[in-house]
């Protein structure tokens, strides 16, 4: 059957970033196709929720609360996996972002910020996860990048190119680990997460970005989750080193952030 392909059984999952939005969902989604999971974030009563629901669906979910800014932190996710289940086999690099800001206002420190939250924690985790992943076999990389990374709009100059960059790392270190190590990301549009929430408390921003969107509609946590399972599980086994675009259809930011000319 098709669906079996889907399956996770017995696998072992680190989401980072995965106290809410389309970390938790993603946690919750590799549960319901039945692996186990680490799950870390700063805040540790909303990983508490996340693996309540890992639980009530017959997983096992081990929780790691922790400031993964701190290269150290993320790199000891792969220790947690091995003592908490003695193995990993996917890691689902989540965690990163940058708020937006004007060109002027984006200082050299802001963007070694932002390559080091969006591409440094992902070659923190993905690294020390190797040898443990080829213990059993092999196993897969998914990294969270976004749309942003490959159209150009004002403000994400630091976002943007951080994302643009993870996106190459995944097309880099999936030539460099195959073919026992599958390495992809997926290109994320607008979805209803904590990210957006100035979004979605406007009615008129919020409209905004649906028509500036061709499918009319935000993304949902569970259209990213959905797809960390097919890269993930073996439906996607024929699949490294690419770039999936779940973004609605946008080819151009669906929000223009109003930001004047320079001089």
């Amino acid at each position: 059957m098709i669906l079996d392909r889907f399956r996770m059984d017995g696998k072992v999952a680190i989401i980072t970033g995965a106290g809410r939005g389309i970390g938790a969902a993603s946690a919750v989604t590799l549960a319901q196709a039945g692996a186990d999971v680490v799950i870390s974030a700063r805040t540790a009563d909303q990983l508490a929720s996340v693996a309540a629901q890992v639980e009530a669906v017959g997983r096992r979910a081990a929780i790691v609360p922790a400031d993964l800014s701190d290269l150290d932190a993320v790199a000891g996710l792969v220790d947690a996996a091995r003592d908490a289940f003695g193995r990993l086999d996917l890691v689902v690099n989540n965690v990163g972002g940058a708020m937006p800001r004007p060109f002027m206002d984006t200082s050299p420190r802001r963007m070694e910020e932002a390559f080091h939250f969006n591409v440094s924690t992902a070659h923190a985790l993905l690294r020390p996860a190797v040898p443990l992943m080829l213990e059993n076999g092999g196993g897969s990389a998914v990294n969270i990048s976004s749309a942003m990374g490959r159209v150009s709009g004002r403000g994400y100059l630091a976002y943007g190119t951080a994302k643009a960059a993870l996106a190459h790392y995944t097309r880099l270190a999936a030539a460099d680990l195959a073919p026992k190590i599958r390495v992809n990301a997926i290109a994320v549009g607008s979805v209803a997460t904590s990210a957006l929430d100035i979004v979605m408390q406007s009615e008129e921003l919020k409209t905004a970005i649906e028509n500036g969107t061709p499918l009319k509609r935000l993304g949902d946590p569970e259209d990213i989750s959905g797809t960390v399972l097919y890269l993930a599980s073996q439906a996607g086994s024929y699949v490294t080193g690419k770039i999936l675009e779940v973004d609605g259809g946008i080819d151009a930011p669906n929000l223009d952030m109003g930001l004047p000319d320079v001089g």
